[in-house]
């Protein structure tokens, strides 16, 4: 994680990640969500805190889930709903839920029919926000299965040259299983970076880099700035001498993956809702189990042992800082700014939500 991205240690407070899963599992019970899916939600949540995915923990996402349920956007008690169950191909309605409580029961389906025809792929329309494809895909690799997640939602991207906003930020997630090295675990924005960290630096009053976002009128910002009022998030690469037409591609891709394929367009054109995709191979239909994972972890000793680079101390992986992140936070605390604990502690008094937050 960036350091632009980390509380400051001289004021930021360490919570214990049993707390603030508590106190987030009420808040999200507060707004008639079932005790199993305000639970399923939280778990997305805390999971992203304590691996260091702090731009989609509870610090940020939160607000917009209270704000979600208040408006009437997203649907607390909300029914998953096959549409499609075809062999190796399984589409859902999510009823306008949020993605937090149903995708981990999408990733599974894809595993469990994985498990019988060998490659398995579940998608999603009518869904709310479902937090970081990390969280689905090391689901996936929790099965010894390769696991791969993506969601398309929002319009904040223009294509490569342009000047209106026609793609999301749209993530994918990647995560294969080893033996004894630390998984790899991929999961990345097709913008530049996540759009939720250019609002927590709005929102501390940070800076963007050169590259990662737009002006109102398409053309990229390339000096470090406060986030203005009006922006667009560039694709992946930031501009087109250095490479963003590739992530202006995998955005379309996964447009394509996410929405077009369930029936409900891509970009502008007809989008219902947040559309999601999950994805799930067998290791052991295409090759030995343990032969594959001592192959993994083979590859990734080697990048690990890589020579760094002049000024480098060291050469890591996807994956790597999250488990370290996860190592310090379940041991140390979750740091969390003064501000995000005086958030939970008025929300929970105005919905009547018993906390342990200090």
């Amino acid at each position: 994680m960036l350091d632009r991205f980390k509380v400051p240690e001289e004021i930021e407070v360490r919570v214990p990640q049993e707390a603030i899963r508590e106190a987030t599992e009420g808040i999200f019970m507060s707004f008639d969500m079932p005790e199993a899916d305000a639970k399923a939600a939280a778990d997305v949540l805390i999971y992203a805190d304590v691996r260091g995915i702090d731009s989609h923990g509870v610090s940020n996402m939160m607000r917009a889930y209270v704000a979600g349920f208040r408006a009437g956007q997203i649907n607390p008690k909300a029914t998953l709903t096959r549409t499609v169950d075809h062999v190796s191909a399984i589409s859902y309605d999510c009823d306008r839920g949020l993605g937090l409580a149903q995708s981990k029961e999408m990733m599974l389906a894809a595993c469990e029919r994985a498990r019988e025809t060998g490659v398995a792929v579940v998608t999603a329309f009518n869904g709310r926000h479902y937090g970081p494809s990390a969280y689905y895909a090391h689901v996936g690799l929790n099965e010894d299965m390769v696991g791969i997640s993506m969601t398309a939602g929002g319009l904040l991207v223009p294509p490569t040259q342009g000047a209106e906003r026609l793609l999301g930020l749209n993530p994918l997630g990647v995560g294969c299983p080893s033996n004894n090295e630390v998984p790899f675990i991929f999961d990345a924005s097709m913008s530049s970076v996540a759009g939720n960290k250019i609002e927590l630096l709005r929102r501390v009053g940070g800076e963007v880099l050169p590259g990662w976002i737009s002006d109102s009128e398409g053309a990229p910002i390339m000096a470090e700035t406060q986030v203005p009022a009006d922006f667009m998030m560039l694709p992946l690469g930031g501009t087109r001498e250095i490479g963003s037409h590739k992530g202006f591609g995998l955005a379309l891709m996964i447009e394509v993956l996410c929405g077009v394929l369930t029936g409900t367009g891509g970009g502008p054109h007809r989008r219902k809702g947040v559309t999601h995709y999950f994805m799930a191979y067998d290791i052991s239909k295409f090759t030995d189990l343990e032969t594959f994972k001592n192959d993994m972890d083979e590859y990734l000793r080697s990048i690990l042992d890589c020579k760094p680079a002049p000024g480098e101390s060291r050469v890591v992986y996807p994956g790597i800082p999250e488990h370290e992140a996860e190592i310090d936070r379940l041991a140390n605390g979750i740091p969390y700014h003064p501000e995000v604990l005086d958030w939970y502690k008025k929300v929970s008094a105005e919905q009547g939500v018993t906390h342990n937050l200090p």
